[in-house]
């Protein structure tokens, strides 16, 4: 029996997920959350075989949930949840140590093979993710986000929640100073003006949901 959890901050997304896995007869889900802090407390406490992880959720991050599961070398296997169609996706998503990568427009059966396969330890990548990197590699031109570290990426999925710098800095654990540092130079490394051309750059490399852009500020 697999064991999943789902972590995703659209309801709508963890019923139509839970709705499929509960009509198979080898998983059963353990449990839900709306928020990647919460869902890590989820991957602690329950110790299911695979979570469902969005990468882009209000807080932490899927990117930062993954890397601290990852870290602290819990049985959980991962798999990204991306809105990714054609743009490039981007490999720092692959840095963060997920074992599988979807998009939220995959099919049932899609989902059901990701899970099984990423439950018995073996990497599953969406064909449109797969193809993307593939181009990637052929012409040498990856998606503008794989320049960014990994806090730098972080610091970004905050900016574009309308999240005030003081608030992240308090949730990483730095100076204001600090993230207005880490701030300017994504900007600088993305070329974008300000954090309104961050959300659409996000937008359209799968990192950052459409509906998602109503919250950013300037």
């Amino acid at each position: 029996m697999i064991s999943v959890v789902l972590i995703d901050d659209h309801e709508l997304v963890r019923t139509g997920f839970k709705m499929i896995l509960d009509q198979q007869p080898d998983m059963r889900v353990l449990g839900e959350a709306g928020t990647a802090e919460d869902g890590l407390r989820l991957i602690r406490g329950r110790k299911p075989d695979v979570a469902l992880v969005d990468v882009h959720m209000p807080g932490m991050s899927g990117v930062e949930l993954t890397e601290r599961v990852v870290r602290a070398k819990l049985r959980t296997q991962i798999v990204i949840l991306t809105v990714v169609e054609d743009a490039r996706f981007p490999k720092r998503l692959l840095d963060a140590g997920a074992l599988g990568y979807l998009t939220k427009g995959c099919s049932a059966d899609e989902l059901l093979a990701a899970i099984r396969q990423v439950a018995g330890k073996r990497r599953y990548l969406a064909p449109a993710v797969a193809q993307q990197l593939a181009l990637a590699t052929l012409d040498g031109e990856g998606s503008p986000f794989d320049s960014l570290s990994s806090r730098e990426l972080e610091v970004a999925m905050m900016l574009v929640r309308a999240k005030p710098l003081k608030d992240i800095a308090v949730h990483l654990n730095l100076s204001p100073k600090t993230i207005s540092t880490y701030k300017q130079r994504l900007l600088d490394k993305l070329e974008v003006e300000h954090v309104l051309g961050l959300a659409h750059l996000m937008t359209v490399h799968g990192l950052l949901d459409a509906g998602s852009s109503h919250s950013v500020g300037v």
